[in-house]
């Protein structure tokens, strides 16, 4: 049984670089980029918006996000982002209704998903890297500070770069 309090979670390009919860949690993200994201945030249905679900992480940059145990939802990073001094704009990928905050909008495709459920009490998390609104970013989600067989998902290459041949 995974022990509540000791949980972390790490990805790499667009990084959520840990997670933990005891009565609150707190994501950490982390932008690895060699240029500026707009992470944006969207609940998942019956949890609340986190307090924050849109803004701008330049490179190399951090910063933490609270939320509770039990919450559900999706973090992706934005490219291409412009925003005037109301938060009204555009992104290139990712973008939410062309505003800084998302506030309940999702990413218009192309954008790599983390998505979460944080499991309360003794309760297990569940989460994946997605690609089903298209790809923009390499996104890796795995498990640190954990023992046992907890498996990392995503797709560390970018996967824009291949040709198909038919």
């Amino acid at each position: 049984m995974l022990n509540i309090t000791s949980r972390k979670l790490t990805t790499f390009f667009f990084v959520i670089s840990s997670f933990s919860c005891s009565l609150a949690c707190t994501f950490t993200l982390t932008n690895n980029c060699p240029y500026t994201i707009w992470p944006g945030t969207l609940a998942g249905a019956g949890t609340p918006q986190l307090p924050t679900t849109g803004f701008q992480l330049n490179s190399g940059q951090s910063v933490k996000i609270p939320t509770v145990p039990g919450w559900s939802g999706r973090i992706w990073a934005r490219t291409g982002c412009t925003f005037d001094a109301s938060g009204v704009g555009s992104c290139q990928t990712g973008d939410c209704g062309g505003r800084m905050e998302c506030d309940g909008m999702g990413a218009s495709p192309p954008a790599s998903l983390f998505e979460i459920t944080l499991g309360k009490g003794d309760e297990k998390d569940f989460y994946d890297v997605s690609i089903v609104d298209g790809y923009n970013l390499p996104l890796v989600a795995a498990p640190r500070g954990i023992y046992g067989g907890c498996n990392a998902t995503g797709c560390a290459s970018n996967i824009n770069m291949g040709k198909i041949s038919i």
